[in-house]
């Protein structure tokens, strides 16, 4: 018996050992320039399993002893394959060499050729810098959010128009972040460029559905923008010579290997060279742009790195006698810590201010009349992120959020005769907390789960008052009640919510799965405009005793297949969402200057359902990707169209979107896009009266939205010249040329009414167009 005893227990020990379990863990950066790469993949050959880098290039793999080939990627690279035998904890740091053949593909995923197919992530496009800069764009110039345009579910407006919408939604929907920093617009130009300087972006992420629990605070999307770290190893630099405006960034080490930064720029000259050209008295005038990045990162040892990233940008017009000024600022500071091979903690605390300021003065033409106008929404935050690798099978998310929002809606003031008059709204303030948990886990080797909950939690704050208003006949403004006034941090309304997430995934074959995915979301900010297109003068409001917090529910379900060992990647997916307490307005409200603005505002719900179709091309001479959507986006607000349903204005029926890059040689590559839409829904008179000559329309049905102005359609093309590389030469350079909308197509913006002037009794229909010819540009970027 005792040598039973001492047999069983030597046969528990080889169990134990037998099923204890290890952590391969370590980082993956480019041999090139020693920055991390995000999403670059892992995978162990044997059990045909893997894990995919975060944004500091770091993995970590759960394995029992043994023996495994383990294989590194990232597109673009060369993959590197090591053999290791695994018996106790590992870290194996790996440095991939760019590809040969990294000049001929084109990085949408910027991951492994099969993350799509494998991952549980569903309704997410990612793009690196490489490939936003090979999209034909305006005036030549590369573009964050131009690129995001030729994806499927995503779509605008119009030209001019700021922002992006995402699957029906408005662009106050869409969560842009810059290094978890919000933006909260993020336009240059009245939309024609974004704030994002493309030398200074590391990856792009949209996700437009199965939102992870650790996002939360918008309805439609999640832009998660990385700016990059700089190279630790040597100094670089790069930038370009447009038409429009140019730009420069230097990157390297102040510790080698320790410590890099870096910096970019950019600023517009339009004003510079239209000044020899105006008239004297316009000579003062002002029309430009700017913003300044800037990133520095410190490796403090291997199991702590901090990193400062930060953002400045204006846009400022003016004349004689007008000023008017809006831009974003934003700072975001984080701790990642290691405290074991399992646990994780990712620190990240932020600062954003987003401001528009607008003034008149006459006193030049001896008149002693001005006007001053300041708005901005500004937000502090602290966030801890926490990831522990239960197992090989489960990995948990966890953490919480508290945002402090101050909301300036108007600080403004008349002055007529010296005499100042104070007309400025009530300041704002609100406090947003957020709480979740989540875990992906692997069932079998099909079937991948993502679920969790997020809690969250909104309370507007004083100081400030309480708006009550009496109830009345709905599209009809609400009388004010009574006002209550609240000292500092008093509580005058809050709201808890609870939202699930879920995404499933399973794996038919080697090359197609399935996934599906809901996920609850809400919004406690909200922008408010009434016009066809936001503008950067638009106000945003806290949710408050009389703005309810909107949410949306959303289910999507995909099937994802490769083709011809992954050259090819497609997917189908169809989503549906249900909304409540959305925002809508009574007829002609005036949303500036209205300290009543609570009682204009209606409230509905809202629903849109659609098909999504993907199609990319990842190698060879000619790549690119074709995106189509059908899609609706319709509200049913009392008190509007009668309380039907009509559709809202960012509805279009089909997008259509292919983009193509051709790689000729080693010194020309050229690029085409071309873009489809459906017209935007308007809002036209049915009827007209004529009293004394002057004709009055009317919208006889009181229908929202009851036309459509006609479909939207243009290419853009561009051909890159690479002058033969002299290994000698420091600096190399390239010449893009372009042309913008090639056919000159008059593409509608805003179709409107006026009376014609040789027949009074005749009202014709006026097209409005932001561009209506083609564009050529020229541009010279260069690196060193």
């Amino acid at each position: 018996m005792k040598h039973f005893f001492s047999f069983f227990t030597i046969f528990l020990i080889a169990i134990a050992m037998y099923a204890q379990e290890y952590t391969l863990e370590g980082h993956i950066y480019g041999e090139d320039n020693k920055e991390p790469l995000i999403g670059a993949t892992v995978r162990v050959e044997e059990l045909h399993t893997g894990a995919s880098t975060d944004f500091d290039g770091y993995y970590s793999i759960k394995l029992k002893k043994g023996t495994y080939t383990i294989t590194f990627s990232y597109v673009g690279y060369e993959p590197s394959r090591q053999t290791i035998k695994l018996s106790k904890n590992e870290k194996i740091e790996t440095y991939l060499s760019v590809s040969a053949k990294q000049i001929k593909t084109v990085e949408i995923t910027g991951e492994g050729a099969t993350k799509n197919i494998r991952s549980v992530e569903m309704s997410v496009n990612k793009m690196d810098a490489k490939t936003i800069k090979q999209i034909p764009a305006f005036l030549g110039e590369a573009d964050v959010i131009k690129s995001i345009l030729s994806l499927p579910g995503v779509s605008t407006v119009g030209e001019g128009s700021t922002g992006f919408n995402v699957r029906g939604g408005g662009i106050d929907e869409n969560l842009v972040l810059m290094d978890d920093a919000p933006v909260y617009n993020s336009s240059h130009l009245f939309g024609f460029f974004s704030v994002f300087n493309p030398d200074a972006v590391s990856e792009v992420k949209l996700i437009k559905g199965g939102i992870e629990p650790r996002y939360g605070g918008r309805l439609s999307s999640i832009l998660d923008i990385g700016m990059r770290e700089g190279d630790r190893n040597k100094v670089e630099g790069s930038g370009g010579i447009g038409v429009i405006f140019s730009r420069f960034s230097i990157e390297g080490p102040i510790k080698k290997d320790k410590v890099s930064i870096l910096l970019a720029g950019r600023r517009s000259y339009a004003d510079i060279l239209a000044k020899p050209f105006l008239r004297k008295d316009l000579r003062k005038s002002q029309f430009y742009f700017y913003d300044l990045s800037g990133k520095l990162n410190y490796v403090i040892d291997d199991k702590n790195r901090l990193s400062f990233s930060a953002y400045y940008g204006n846009d400022i017009f003016g004349a004689d006698f007008l000023r008017f000024k809006w831009g974003n600022a934003t700072s975001t500071l984080r701790w990642n810590h290691i405290f074991n091979e399992k646990f994780f903690l990712s620190l990240t605390g932020f600062y954003s201010k987003y401001s528009y300021a607008f003034g008149l003065d006459f006193k030049d033409q001896g008149i002693e009349t001005g006007f001053d106008w300041n708005s901005a929404i500004v937000s502090y935050s602290l966030k801890p992120d926490f990831t522990y690798y239960l197992n090989k099978n489960n990995q948990l998310k966890f953490g919480i959020q508290s945002i402090y929002y101050d909301f300036k809606p108007a600080e403004a003031s008349f002055s007529t005769d010296g005499k100042d008059q104070d007309i400025s709204m009530t300041e704002r303030f609100a406090l947003e907390n957020g709480i979740y948990l989540q875990n992906e886990q692997e069932i079998g080797a099909n079937v991948t789960l993502l679920y969790g909950l997020r809690w969250s939690h909104f309370a507007y704050l004083g100081p400030g008052i309480k708006q009550n208003y009496q109830d009345t006949t709905a599209g009809i403004r609400k009388p004010l009640k009574s006002v209550e006034k609240y000292d500092s941090f008093e509580r005058i309304s809050d709201y808890h919510f609870l939202e699930p997430r879920l995404s499933v995934k399973y794996s038919l074959d080697e090359f197609s799965s399935i996934k599906a995915s809901y996920n609850r979301m809400t919004q406690n900010l909200h922008l408010i405009s009434n016009t066809v297109a936001s503008t950067p003068v638009d106000i945003w409001l806290p949710t408050t005793n009389n703005i309810k917090p909107q949410i949306a529910d959303q289910i999507a379900v995909g099937y994802f297949r490769n083709f011809k060992n992954d050259t090819y990647e497609s997917s189908v997916e169809v989503f549906g969402k249900n909304l409540k307490n959305q925002i809508d307005y009574i007829d002609n409200t005036d949303i500036f200057f209205n300290e009543e603005l609570e009682g204009d505002l209606l409230s509905g719900i809202g629903r849109a359902y659609g098909l999504e179709l993907y199609v990319k091309k990842n190698e060879g001479d000619l790549t690119g990707w074709i995106s189509y959507t059908l899609s609706r986006s319709e509200r049913k607000v009392e008190g509007i169209s009668k309380g039907e349903w009509y559709p809202n204005r960012f509805d279009r029926l089909h997008n259509f979107s292919i983009v193509g890059n051709y790689k000729l040689n080693d010194k020309w590559a050229f690029s085409a896009n071309f873009v489809y839409s459906s017209g935007t829904p308007v809002t036209f008179p049915t009827n007209r009266y004529q009293i004394q000559g002057v004709i009055l329309p009317h919208n006889v049905q009181e229908a929202r939205n009851n036309y459509r102005i006609p479909a939207y359609h243009r290419l853009d093309i561009s051909a890159t010249l690479t002058p033969r590389k002299n290994v000698e030469k420091r600096i190399k350079g390239e010449w893009v040329f372009s042309v913008y909308n090639v056919y000159s197509r008059r593409n509608p913006f805003a179709i409107y009414f006026e009376q014609d002037e040789g027949n009074p009794e005749i009202a014709k229909a006026m097209q409005f167009s932001i561009i209506g010819n083609f564009v050529p540009a020229v541009s010279y970027n260069f690196n060193f």
